[in-house]
């Protein structure tokens, strides 16, 4: 009688969820790569990549934007103010921060959007996998769009 119990109350969880398109934005801090540059142009330019969630394999999702993000240092002036200059440490031309926008269709439930059978928030740890790629970033942003 439970097992009936559980099986009709999964559907019926289902039922209420409806699909919506969803952007994600995940942020990547201190990625180590032999040209940093090329990994940010290859992730724009290939247009998808494949997302892993909390150890999950999901399938692909579009790349919709990567933003690459300045290393910078706070240097102290003469006036006691603070300017950012970029960071002249020679080992970060290995090093890339980025801010990617992922975006999917996504089930809406009442506890937020879904993919696979994964929430997905801020704090929801992400991979992104590619044929020459694979680093975890935490996802920093989630925006829920109309449907077009």
């Amino acid at each position: 009688m439970a097992v009936v119990g559980l099986l009709f109350g999964n559907s019926a969880a289902q039922v209420s969820s409806t699909v919506q398109p969803i952007e994600v934005d995940v942020i990547v801090r201190g990625l180590t790569a032999r040209d940093p540059q090329a990994l940010v142009r290859s992730l724009a330019e290939q247009k998808k990549t494949k997302i892993i969630i909390r150890n999950q394999p999901y399938g692909e999702v579009n790349v919709l934007n990567v933003e690459n993000l300045p290393r910078t240092v706070a240097v102290p002036q003469p006036d006691g103010s603070v300017k950012p200059f970029p960071d002249p440490r020679p080992e970060l031309q290995y090093t890339v921060d980025m801010l990617i926008t992922l975006g999917g269709d996504a089930q809406i439930t009442d506890d937020g959007p879904v993919l696979g059978n994964n929430k997905i928030k801020v704090g929801t740890p992400m991979e992104l996998e590619g044929l020459t790629y694979r680093f975890s970033s935490p996802v920093v942003g989630v925006r829920i769009l109309e449907k077009p």
